[in-house]
Formats: C-alpha cells, structure tokens, sequence
C-alpha cells in the first residue's frame, strides 16, 4: 500500500525520515522552543495570508474529509492530509538537504464494497521545490500529491498511486467557521494548548476517483480544517475523539473530547452553527460521547467506538459509521494509529447529516 520511490528525486521519500519525526516529537513534545512562536489569544485570524503555512509554528495541518457519490450512486468516504512539521534541527543551515520541516500527507477511501479502508501515505522534508508548504494561500506538495487553492477560493486536490487516487475540485459554499475564540481553539487547561483553528464545511466537491485501472466520476459534499500551533496536547492527554458534520439543512456540527491516561476528560468543545450563520457554543458539562457499540481491529486488536450517541446540550445524536474498518495505519510517517471514518449523523431515528469521526489514542497513547 505504500508506494517505494520510483525515481531519483522521489528519494527524499525515505524510511529514515520516519526515525528523525519520532525522535524530534519525543524530544520537543514537553519543550517550548524560544524559536517558535506560542498561540495566543485576541491575534485575529487573517486572510488570505492564513489560509497558507504558519513556518514559526510546530505543526500544521489541513485536512479534508468527506462523502462521494458515484456515477453508480455508490457511496464512498475520503480524506485527505497534508502536515508540516517543524523539526528545530539545522535552522541555520542554508543546505536544501537540512531537515528543518517535514511534509506529511495521507490519502485515504472509504469502500464499503471493499471492506476496508484503502490508504496511501507519503514524507519528505521540504526541499528542492519538490516538497513544500508555501505562505500566503494553501499550497502544499509533496513529490506529485498537492492541495492548492486558487485565486477564486476553490481548492484542487491531485494525489495518485498505482492503485488509489483522487483528483478533486472543492469550492465553498457557505463562509468558514472560526473554532473555539475567533480561531483561539483551547485544547487543555492551561493556555499554550491550544490552536489556531478554522473550518471550512459545506464544500462543494467534484471529480475523480481512480482505483487501479478505473477511473470514476464522483460529486459531493466535504469539510476542510486547517490548524496550526506549537504546544497542542497536554502531557497527560490519551488522545481524542473529535467528529465534523455537515447537516442536511445547512447547518455544521464540530464536537471533541480530549480524553485523559486516567479514563479520565481533560477538555472538551462543541459548536453548533445554523444554516443562516448563527453560532452556539458549548459548556463542556452539555458534550458527551457516549460509545454504543465497539468494532476490535484485526490488524492491530485495538479497540475502537465506532458507533456512538453524542449530546450538545439538551440535543442528542447518534453517529453510524459507513463501515467498521476504517483504521488508518500511518506508522510509516507520523508513527499513529488510529480510526479515521465517514460516519453518518442520526436524530430520531432519521439521517440528519453526514461526516466524519476521527479516534485517535485507543492503539496507544497519541505523542503530538
């Protein structure tokens, strides 16, 4: 499933990479580097300088998820990721072959007539104009995949492999959705934790779909986050359980609980906006993810909640996923494990809405 480098310069896509990303993250998880800039409160997000990379942060990335129809009126699930990572090594070093940020993507489809995810995966560091993420506006490529978004606002998705691809045009329809504090997005009790976060829901999706040999038309609906930050998960943190929806009437759902080492919750955020704008926010004693029923991975026996009743405030959902094995296996680049899948969104027995839910930290505990 992963595809070996092809080429000379595709040799910047290489397993040692992978060593170099978990020991920098093990090393600098815990420390705050004076070269890195913290987030904060009250800076305003601005655009379209911020749609692009955020170098004097940590991490960052964007992330694309949604459903797809087919010309055969099958239903599919996928997401798109692309990471920069800085490493702090070698900052001053002019040499193109430094390591000083790492770009990570993931490519992954939901097919039920599969059984299973299908998934690709790719990292390089960024250099020689073959890996990048650049300022000002989306545009991030590794090796032959990318994700740019033009002057008009609509975003292009092009990333192939032998037997998996997706070549997408996605194109706003609704404005986007600052999280948390007007883009200030908490994720632990004490103030460095926390992102710059923005969603964009509601995207118009068409394109293509390529399986091996066959290429299919495919049109539909998709939620884009980008996030950026230094200091991210607390140091007692498990890992998450966090779930974007697009409604059927217009309206976004986004919800996360931060679960603790201990069985215990150490934050958690839900937003609730209407078709026509209106935002409500949520106390964290109105969320609950409460899992109904648990599918156990046979490829790593962890143990996932693939199905689950969630509660904003006095309402309560139901998420029903498109399929069990959906757990994404990025051990070759990030070094996680988690399940990352198209759910769909019940309320009274009745689908309301359709999106995704990522959990992560139930293979072990997630290192960011």
């Amino acid at each position: 499933m992963k595809q070996p480098c092809k080429n000379n310069k595709k040799q910047l896509v290489i397993g040692g990479l992978l060593s170099l990303l978990l020991g920098v993250m093990i090393v600098t998880g815990t420390v705050q580097s004076s070269r890195l800039l913290p987030v904060l409160p009250n800076k305003p997000l601005v655009f379209p300088k911020d749609y692009g990379a955020h170098p004097d942060f940590r991490i960052e990335w964007w992330y694309i998820t949604g459903w797809l129809d087919t010309e055969d009126e099958k239903k599919l699930g996928f997401q798109v990721t692309f990471f920069r990572y800085q490493t702090e090594l070698n900052i001053d070093n002019p040499s193109q072959f430094a390591a000083k940020n790492l770009i990570i993507a993931h490519l992954a489809l939901s097919d039920p007539t599969q059984g299973r995810l299908i998934q690709s995966e790719k990292i390089a560091r960024e250099a020689f104009d073959l890996a990048y993420s650049k300022q000002g506006n989306t545009n991030v490529k590794l090796d032959d995949w990318f994700l740019v978004r033009d002057d008009n606002g609509i975003y292009k998705v092009d990333m192939r492999t032998d037997d998996l691809g997706l070549q997408l045009s996605l194109q706003a329809t609704q404005k986007m959705m600052l999280q948390g504090d007007q883009g200030f997005s908490r994720k632990g009790p004490k103030p460095e934790q926390a992102s710059y976060y923005y969603s964009e829901p509601h995207l118009n999706v068409t394109g293509t779909v390529f399986r091996k040999q066959r290429s299919v038309k495919v049109n539909g609906v998709a939620w884009l986050d980008h996030e950026w930050s230094t200091a991210y998960l607390d140091t007692d943190g498990d890992g998450w359980d966090w779930t974007g929806l697009n409604l059927d009437d217009g309206s976004t759902l986004m919800m996360f609980q931060i679960r603790g080492k201990k069985g215990d919750r150490i934050w958690a955020y839900a937003a609730l906006r209407d078709a026509s704008g209106n935002m409500k926010f949520f106390q964290p004693d109105e969320i609950e993810f409460t899992p109904i029923r648990t599918w156990k991975s046979p490829h790593t026996e962890a143990i996932y909640p693939v199905e689950m009743r969630i509660r904003t405030g006095n309402i309560e959902w139901q998420l029903i996923p498109l399929m069990d094995d959906q757990e994404l296996d990025s051990q070759q680049s990030t070094g996680a494990v988690y399940w990352e899948g198209a759910v769909t969104l019940m309320r009274d027995d009745k689908t309301v809405g359709r999106g995704y839910l990522e959990l992560t930290g139930y293979a072990k505990s997630l290192t960011l």
